[in-house]
C-alpha cells in the first residue's frame, strides 16, 4: 500500500461522507492502481461506486482530468458528483451552446477547470482538438469503457479513434477505463487499446438487490395489458426499456390515457429543442423523473449506462435488448440504494430477433453504398462536396450516406474540411472481412439472451457467468430460484383485456405531418425552397407489419385481388374521426402503373364515406418504383417525373388524398402541390400504412 495516496485519499472521502466514511472493498486498491499503474482497466458491478475512483484520483493529479462519457444524462449526473467533491467541472456536449462552448474553450486554456467531461463525439470537434495540445492533461479516462471494444456500444466511430489518444499520453499521465460489463472477449480487446502493461482489476458482478423475472408474453397487446395490470404494484418509480423510438412513443402515449403518468425519453431533434426558457422535453422528463413526479420514464438506451438514481424501483424490458451486457447495464440503474430492493421484468416478445436483426444489418455500410461515395469524391477531387452534394450524386438514404461517410472518414479514405469532403491518397478496401467478424460476435449475443430467456437456472448467476465472473452462486431472489413471481400479488391478463388492448392499438394511428420545404429550388412548383401551400396532416392506420391491420396490409399488398373490407371500413372510421364535419367531401388516389389496387380501395372508401371519387391523376411513363429511390433529392425527383394532374381535371376545395403506403414523403407531397396550384386549398393526406424506416435504438 502507498502511505501517502491512502492518507489523502482517505481524508477526501471523510471530508465529503464524514469521519465514518470508509471505502467499499476494492475502492482504494482502485484509486492507487490507477494512479501508479498508469494504465489501469477497473471491471466491477454496477452502482459500486467506480465514479468515486476517477473523482478522487482526479483531486490527487496535477492538470486536467478528461473524462470521456457515452452519454448526456450520465454527464450531468457526473458533474452533480464531481462538484460534490469540490472539483470545477465543465461538460462538453450537444447540449451545449456555441457561445458557451467558447467560454468553455477559454477556461480550459486558462487551467481554470479541474475536469472536463466530454462525449468522444465533441472530444474531435475541429475546436477541441486544436486547443487539445495545449492542455495540460493530468489523467484521461473513459467511463464505461467497453464502448472502446469492437464489440462496443452502437459502433460509434469516435471510440474507436480514442486509443490513438491514449497512445500518445506521456507514460506517467494515468489512463483509466471503468465498466461494469466486460466479459473475457471485450477485456482482451481493451488491452490491445490502453497498450502494454494494463493492470485489470475485476469484481464479483452479481447484484444482491436485483429480483429478475422473465416474462413470455409474445404479442404486443399481452405486454401493454400487463403492464397497465401491474405496474402500480410495483414499488416506486421505473424504467420501462424499449428498442425503439417509436415503441417508446406508444407506449407512454398508452400509459398515459390509462392514468399513468410517464414520459418518453429517446434521441430525436423534438425532444432536445429547449423552450423559451432553455429547457427540453427530454431534459424535462429528467426532471420530473429525478424527483418521482411520474411513475415511469419509457426509454430507448439512451437512458442507459452509468445513470444514478438510486431509488429506482424496478426496470421493464419491453423487448430483449441486444445482448446480456447490455440487459446487465439496464437492470443495473435499480436498486442502487444501500438496503432497498428492486424487480426487473424482461418481456421476451415475437418480434425481437428480427428488429435486432435488422439493427446489425443496417449497422454497417455496404460495398454498394461506400464505392458511391468514393467514386463521387473521385469525380469531384477538386472542388469536394458538402454532405448536400453528395447527396444529390449518391442514391442513398441520409442514414447509409452518413454511415457511409463516417466509416471512409475513420479509414482516412475520404477526409473532412472547410464544410467539404474530399478523397484521399489512401487507397478504399472495402473492410467486409471486419464488418462480417463483427455481425457475426453480435448476432451470437442475441443467440445468449435468448437462451438465458428459456434457462431454467437461476438468471442472476446466468448473466454473471455469461460476464466470465464465476464466483456467482444462486441469488435465490429471482424467479427460478422462488419458482413463483418475484413479487406477491402480479395478475396476467384476461383475453378480454387483451383484446381490449388490441383494439386500442388498432387505432393508435400514424401522423403523416407534411412536407413544408423543396429539396432544391424547383421553377415548376415554387421559385423558394418553402412549399407554397403544404398539405394537412394525415394519418397512416398503422406501421406495415405490424401486428393487427399492418400484418392484413402486408398480406393484401402481395397477396391478394384487393384490400379486404376490414381495411375499407377501419380506414373510413378513421378519416371520419379526424376529419369528419370538417368540409371533405372528395377522395382522389395516387396512380399505379402496376394495379388497380390502390383505386379500387380509395372508390370503397368513397362509398362508406358518402363521398365522391374523382381520377385526378396519371402516370407519364418516366421515373422509376418509388421505393427505389433512397434519399430525399432522388424520391422528391422521381416522384415529380412519374405523376401528373389529367388535362382536364379541376381540383376541388378540400380533398383526400389516397394511397397505399407512405414513405418518404415526396409522392404526396408532389400531389398535394399539383392539386393546390390546381384550386384545391386543403389536402388530406391518408395511407393504409407507414412503410418507413426510420427507427432507430437511441
Amino acid at each position: 500500500m502507498n502511505t501517502d495516496i491512502y492518507n489523502k485519499a482517505t481524508k477526501i472521502l471523510k471530508d465529503i461522507y464524514g469521519h465514518q466514511a470508509k471505502f467499499r472493498k476494492g475502492q482504494y486498491e482502485a484509486i492507487e492502481a490507477a494512479l501508479t499503474h498508469h494504465r489501469t482497466l477497473i471491471v466491477q458491478k454496477t452502482g459500486w461506486g467506480k465514479s468515486l475512483i476517477y473523482f478522487i484520483s482526479a483531486k490527487l493529479v496535477t492538470g486536467l482530468t478528461l473524462i470521456i462519457s457515452p452519454l448526456i444524462i450520465l454527464m450531468e449526473n457526473q458533474q452533480k458528483y464531481a462538484h460534490k467533491l469540490g472539483l470545477k467541472c465543465l461538460i462538453l456536449s450537444s447540449r451545449v451552446k456555441d457561445a458557451s462552448k467558447e467560454v468553455l474553450y477559454d477556461k480550459l486554456e486558462k487551467g481554470l477547470c479541474d475536469v472536463l467531461i466530454t462525449t468522444p463525439e465533441s472530444l474531435f470537434g475541429k475546436e477541441m482538438q486544436r486547443i487539445l495540445h495545449n492542455l495540460d492533461i493530468g489523467m484521461f479516462v473513459v467511463d464505461e469503457c467497453h464502448c472502446i471494444s469492437d464489440w462496443g456500444h452502437d459502433f460509434r466511430l469516435e471510440y474507436s479513434r480514442l486509443n490513438h489518444i491514449i497512445a500518445n499520453l506521456p507514460l506517467h499521465v494515468p489512463a483509466l477505463g471503468t465498466t461494469a460489463t466486460a466479459n473475457d472477449r471485450v477485456i482482451n480487446d481493451l488491452e490491445k487499446q490502453f497498450g502494454e502493461n494494463v493492470f485489470i482489476m475485476r469484481g464479483p458482478l452479481l447484484r444482491s438487490s436485483l429480483h429478475i423475472q422473465v416474462l413470455k408474453l409474445e404479442s404486443e397487446a399481452e405486454r401493454y395489458a400487463w403492464i397497465v395490470k401491474n405496474i402500480n404494484k410495483l414499488p416506486g418509480s421505473g424504467i420501462i426499456y424499449c428498442l425503439t423510438r417509436r415503441d417508446c412513443q406508444r407506449l407512454a402515449d398508452f400509459l398515459n390515457e390509462n392514468n399513468i403518468l410517464c414520459r418518453a425519453y429517446y434521441s430525436s431533434d423534438e425532444l432536445e429543442k429547449p423552450d423559451n426558457n432553455g429547457i427540453s422535453p427530454n431534459q424535462e422528463s429528467e426532471k420530473l423523473f429525478g424527483e418521482n413526479k411520474i411513475k415511469v420514464i419509457v426509454a430507448t438506451v439512451k437512458l442507459g449506462m452509468g445513470y444514478d438514481k438510486p431509488d429506482i424501483g424496478f426496470v421493464i424490458h419491453f423487448q430483449c435488448p441486444s445482448s446480456l451486457v447490455a440487459y446487465y447495464q439496464q437492470i443495473g440503474r435499480a436498486g442502487r440504494k444501500p438496503g432497498t430492493e428492486a424487480y426487473c421484468f424482461l418481456m421476451a416478445g415475437k418480434e425481437d430477433e428480427s428488429i435486432h436483426e435488422y439493427f446489425i444489418e443496417n449497422a454497417f455500410p455496404t460495398y454498394e453504398e461506400e464505392i458511391q461515395v468514393v467514386e463521387t469524391l473521385d469525380k469531384h477531387s477538386d472542388t469536394g462536396l458538402s454532405l448536400k452534394g453528395l447527396t444529390r450524386y449518391c442514391n442513398l438514404n441520409s442514414r447509409a450516406l452518413s454511415r457511409s461517410v463516417m466509416f471512409l472518414t475513420n479509414q482516412n479514405v475520404i477526409c473532412y474540411k472547410y464544410g467539404k469532403y474530399y478523397r484521399t491518397l489512401e487507397p478504399y478496401i472495402y473492410q467486409g472481412d471486419y464488418y462480417k467478424s463483427v455481425r457475426k460476435a453480435k448476432k451470437q449475443e442475441i443467440k445468449e439472451i435468448l437462451r438465458f430467456v428459456k434457462t431454467k437456472s437461476c438468471y442472476g448467476r446466468y448473466i454473471a457467468n455469461a460476464l466470465n465472473d464465476y464466483t456467482a452462486k444462486d441469488c435465490g431472489k429471482c424467479a427460478n430460484c422462488l419458482e413463483n413471481d418475484v413479487l406477491h400479488g402480479l395478475e396476467s391478463p384476461a383475453e378480454d383485456e387483451i383484446a381490449l388492448v388490441q383494439q386500442r392499438l388498432n387505432n393508435m394511428y400514424i401522423k403523416i405531418t407534411p412536407r413544408k420545404y423543396w429539396p432544391e429550388i424547383d421553377s415548376m412548383f415554387d421559385s423558394t425552397e418553402l412549399i407554397g401551400v403544404p398539405n394537412e396532416t394525415g394519418i397512416a392506420l398503422c406501421k406495415y407489419g405490424d401486428p393487427g391491420y399492418g400484418e392484413m396490409i402486408a398480406y393484401d399488398k402481395y397477396k391478394a385481388d384487393s384490400f379486404r373490407n376490414v381495411l375499407v371500413e377501419q380506414s373510413a372510421l378513421a378519416i371520419a374521426g379526424n376529419i369528419g364535419g370538417k368540409g371533405y367531401q372528395t377522395i382522389t388516389n395516387i396512380p399505379s402503373s402496376r394495379s388497380n389496387k390502390v383505386a379500387d380501395f380509395a372508390k370503397q372508401l368513397a362509398v362508406m364515406l358518402g363521398c365522391r371519387y374523382m381520377e385526378l391523376f396519371e402516370t407519364t411513363g418516366s421515373g422509376k418504383e418509388q421505393k427505389r429511390m433512397l434519399n430525399t433529392i432522388h424520391q422528391y425527383r422521381n416522384a415529380k417525373a412519374k405523376i401528373k394532374l389529367k388535362a382536364k381535371a379541376i381540383a376541388p376545395e378540400k380533398i383526400i388524398l389516397v394511397d397505399d403506403m407512405v414513405d418518404s414523403k415526396w409522392t404526396l407531397t408532389v400531389a398535394g402541390r399539383l392539386l393546390t396550384l390546381n384550386g384545391c386549398k386543403s389536402v388530406y393526406p391518408f395511407c393504409l400504412a407507414d412503410s418507413s424506416q426510420t427507427e432507430v435504438r437511441l
